[in-house]
């Protein structure tokens, strides 16, 4: 990723960060959601299907048709790179949670708009643990971005 600085990573403050230069759109995922922390807008149904698998839904105001939308359905036929990261919960004990890389995914299918419903299949499957640990934080946050 490049922020104009080669040390400095960009603040992401959405749920999605396109890098121009690497071709590559990252997502950020975070399960547990709730109304207080997050406007209505931005409680996405996102959420580990299995240890490979993803749902994660687009911003909500993408559309299938949008460039974004192309991009991201076929990002393989045009040599772009998705991205996924996770954390369970906004916050920790210590402050704002940091996010873990799951890895590189690619699309397998999408449906509805804005948002657009994705599924990611990673290209090496997330730990166990980490897998276990979304579960929870699904069934918990109601599989919310």
């Amino acid at each position: 990723m490049t922020s104009g600085h080669p040390h400095r990573l960009p603040q992401v403050t959405e749920g999605a960060y396109r890098d121009e230069a690497t071709n590559s759109d990252l997502f950020f995922i975070t399960p547990e959601k709730s109304e207080r922390e997050y406007s209505p807008s931005t409680l996405y149904k996102d959420y580990a299907i299995s240890p490979e698998l993803v749902h994660w839904e687009s911003q909500s105001t993408t559309s299938q048709a949008s460039a974004t939308g192309q991009r991201y359905i076929h990002h393989v036929r045009n040599g772009g790179n998705i991205l996924l990261f996770e954390r369970q919960r906004r916050l920790a004990e210590w402050g704002t949670a940091p996010y873990t890389l799951l890895g590189a995914a690619e699309y397998v299918s999408h449906s509805g708009d804005r948002p657009i419903q994705f599924v990611w299949r990673l290209k090496r499957a997330m730990p166990a643990d980490f897998f276990r640990g979304a579960r929870v934080a699904t069934a918990q946050g109601g599989g919310e971005r």
